[in-house]
């Protein structure tokens, strides 16, 4: 008997791909985040105090990610939405030191150096990625930070709430020009290999700072 042919799956554009890849592997898909254990239970101050610290050492510096991928924008459109996402990301990283300020010291944890030397190396591999002359790679390495910063930056509330901070707007660039960007960028098949890359790489960074908070968590709690 003869098949009815299948449909052909829809080819996703690289903006899907991108918003695949958070919603897979970024901030909203790690256990640790999903455990509950940043926003419930007697520890959750301690953990999310502790992952406002690391996130201050891993994006808390000027330049990052965004002010780097910026100064290689060749183009108006990319160039305007980079002036934008860097002026925003200003005030998140003002935002993130406040609440480490308030939250208090880095909470006593076994191997503390080891894991400031972890996540040391964690910001090399980010500018790296952020400094690549491959084209478009930079690119979606912010990209990703932009996306991904929508599920910490919930986190972040969550912390100023509990030290009684008033939470400023967060001014990132919206979901439809951050796509437009990406398919602007994404002009041949090169480049988007690249911006998925670079988008992957900064994602894989994220989920492995995770991971270190999580093993943290679990450290502190076996005290």
């Amino acid at each position: 008997m003869s098949q009815s042919p299948q449909p052909r799956p829809a080819v996703q554009s690289v903006a899907e791909l991108l918003d695949a890849l958070v919603a897979r592997e970024g901030a909203g898909a790690h256990h640790h985040v999903r455990s509950g254990a940043l926003s419930h239970g007697p520890d959750a101050m301690r953990n999310l105090a502790d992952a406002v610290h690391f996130l201050c050492l891993l994006h808390g510096r000027h330049p990052g990610v965004i002010d780097s991928a910026a100064r290689k924008a060749a183009d108006a459109d990319a160039r305007s939405w980079m002036d934008e996402a860097a002026a925003a990301f200003a005030e998140e990283r003002a935002f993130l030191s406040r609440i480490a300020a308030a939250a208090g010291p880095v909470p006593s944890t076994q191997g503390q150096a080891q894991c400031e030397a972890a996540v040391a190396a964690q910001c090399k591999a980010i500018d790296m990625l952020a400094e690549s002359d491959r084209h478009g790679c930079a690119v979606g390495a912010a990209i990703a930070l932009t996306l991904d910063w929508r599920t910490i930056r919930v986190l972040l509330d969550i912390s100023a709430q509990r030290l009684d901070m008033e939470a400023p707007r967060c001014r990132l660039p919206d979901l439809p020009g951050t796509a437009r960007l990406a398919q602007a960028v994404a002009a041949s098949a090169a480049a988007e290999r690249a911006m998925l890359f670079g988008a992957q790489q900064l994602i894989a960074q994220h989920s492995g700072l995770w991971d270190l908070l999580s093993a943290r968590a679990a450290s502190r709690g076996h005290d």
